[in-house]
């Protein structure tokens, strides 16, 4: 099937919204001055977080972004020829007005074919990890990215943009506090890094009971949880291989850290599982978005045997409780029919990805990685899953 002929709705579980300089700055409190700020650095603008120059993103303004589905050769054929990241994401192109604002997206979204998507934040990733060790720090930046957030893309656009506001969990009371403001201004879904909760103390798994207040209103509000691939501190654990002491830097990969790629999404989602917290909520809907699939058939085959052998160090099956709880969203290159065959097409999203390189710049033509799958498979992978989790309709809109 082509994206011509698809008559199914369509509902993008991944798509990108850039930021402006005012997301991070508009809404921080007085006291808070300072902490987050941008520089002209050697003839380029940077964010300064606590102090220190982040290369996490090269251009934290987005005036200026490699073109969408830059990438896709790279990810379908790979790089025999070694080439530079330069030459791989080729001429650079002007941020456009869809990237910014919600009213030009709907346009781009009926141009494109999309009835409806998630719109996840790209530059506040950085915030938490460069955060860690001030928990009340991090509550009032992110509160101050959400304040900005709701502003100029609402959390309910029209019905189709369902942006993801962002909630942190160092202080519970504080991130419970934050849930209830996104809820009540219309979330549906909210956005938690894949990472270990940072406190004053040491980190610690968000799957403790000590977070069990904060999942049960969760479960109470019946909202989705995206994890989406994020700066989940990792980098602090290559470092030890590699000897250096560098921040994560995306667009500057590492052989060996791309070895280790998906060992954040993997601990998330065993620690939600291992520690218990998807079975003493059973109603918890987590998304995982932007991580590919390439570690689920591992991680299930290692927890299989794990229970085997230690059956009473869990409250259930964990390959159940996978199976119930986490909905993945896979990269378009990854072998989509043996995911729905794994964990059930009921739990396979589709996400482009778009505006990224990485991503498709054509959201709709990931249909044509679906061929052969049945008209069902198709309807609820292309849309019907994400929406039915979203409590939304899923009906044509374009």
């Amino acid at each position: 099937m082509s994206n011509e002929t698809l008559t199914c709705p369509v509902f993008d579980a991944d798509n990108h919204l850039y930021e402006t300089q005012e997301s991070f700055l508009r809404y921080l409190p007085e006291k808070r001055r300072g902490a987050i700020d941008y520089v002209e650095f050697r003839g380029r603008t940077k964010i300064v977080i606590k102090g220190q120059i982040s290369e996490y993103i090269p251009n934290p303004t987005f005036e200026v972004v490699a073109a969408p589905g830059a990438q896709e050769e790279y990810y379908r054929v790979g790089n025999p020829d070694g080439k530079s990241r330069r030459e791989i994401f080729g001429a650079p192109v002007k941020s456009i007005p869809a990237w910014r604002n919600p009213e030009e997206r709907i346009k781009l979204m009926n141009e494109q074919g999309l009835d409806r998507t998630l719109l996840f934040p790209t530059l506040a990733s950085v915030l938490e990890e460069r955060l860690r060790d001030d928990p009340e720090l991090i509550h009032d930046v992110v509160h101050a990215f959400n304040q900005w957030l709701f502003e100029t893309w609402s959390f309910n656009y029209q019905d189709r943009i369902f942006s993801t506001p962002v909630i942190s969990l160092p202080i519970v009371d504080r991130a419970i506090e934050e849930l209830e403001w996104v809820v009540e201004r219309g979330a549906k879904c909210v956005l938690i890094r894949p990472a270990p909760v940072p406190g004053l103390r040491g980190s610690r798994s968000f799957g403790l009971p000590e977070f069990d207040p904060f999942w049960e209103r969760v479960v109470e509000h019946d909202l989705l949880v995206g994890m989406h691939s994020s700066d989940s501190g990792y980098t602090r654990y290559t470092n030890e291989w590699l000897g250096g002491d560098t921040e994560f830097l995306p667009f500057q990969p590492q052989v060996f850290s791309m070895m280790q790629g998906w060992r954040a999404i993997e601990d998330s989602v065993s620690a939600l599982i291992c520690h218990g917290a998807l079975s003493r909520f059973p109603g918890l809907k987590i998304s995982v978005i932007e991580n590919g699939s390439s570690w689920v058939a591992p991680l299930l085959a290692k927890m299989k045997d794990v229970y085997k052998k230690e059956p009473q160090g869990f409250l259930e099956d964990p390959v159940e409780v996978f199976k119930r709880n986490i909905y993945v969203s896979p990269f378009w290159e990854d072998d989509l029919p043996a995911l729905a065959d794994l964990i059930g097409e009921e739990h396979v999203l589709f996400g482009s990805d778009y505006p990224h390189p990485e991503g498709l710049a054509d959201p709709v033509s990931y249909v044509a990685e679906l061929e052969g799958a049945s008209e069902s498979a198709i309807r609820n992978i292309m849309g019907g899953n994400v929406a039915r989790l979203m409590n939304v309709p899923n009906e044509k809109m374009v």
